[in-house]
């Protein structure tokens, strides 16, 4: 927004803005501020309104976990985060209905496979699914112990001094390097 334009007598305030204020001053630039900001903050309080209504209470969560979303995401009810869903943000509002009505956990469930069928449930990890990677992690890192050792090479034990033979079909070899050591020498 242009608030000086220039004419040949010097500058003179744009259109819209008042004569009487002086040049530059923050009063004409706050001018109408009072609806400006009053259009602001009802804006906010309903942004703000609208998404505190939408997030669900940690009953909700905690039943929605159990319950896997129909729209074609594979997360549970209260983790979809598909924009606008189509079927998790009804079915938070069901939950929300069912508890005020002072149903338990399990009934809505079962209320909701009885309208969706088996495939909604999503059971609580067992124990097994607890303990793989576990074992897992165990049994990869006694593979790799087994393989060090494996293969490790031994270190040169010098402190022996020299190795003895005791096998006497050996016994002429060493005499013959002996000799052959003295002729060299």
């Amino acid at each position: 927004m242009q608030r000086f334009r220039s004419s040949g007598a010097g500058f003179q305030p744009a259109a819209g803005l008042p004569t009487g204020a002086p040049r530059g001053s923050a009063a004409a630039a706050w001018k109408g501020c009072p609806t400006r900001l009053l259009v602001l903050l009802l804006a906010a309080a309903a942004a703000l309104a609208q998404t505190v209504s939408e997030k669900p209470s940690n009953d909700v969560r905690r039943v929605g976990q159990r319950l896997q979303c129909q729209c074609g995401c594979k997360d549970s009810v209260s983790t979809c985060n598909m924009l606008e869903c189509s079927f998790s943000k009804p079915a938070k509002e069901r939950i929300a209905r069912m508890q005020a009505a002072g149903y338990s956990d399990g009934q809505i469930v079962d209320a909701f496979i009885r309208d969706y069928g088996q495939k909604i449930y999503l059971a609580p990890p067992s124990a097994f699914g607890w303990v793989v990677p576990y074992v897992g992690l165990a049994l990869g890192l006694l593979v790799i112990y087994a393989f060090v050792k494996k293969y490790r090479k031994p270190k040169v034990m010098t402190e022996l001094g020299p190795m003895e033979i005791d096998d006497p079909a050996l016994e002429k070899y060493k005499e013959q390097i002996e000799e052959d050591l003295k002729k060299i020498e």
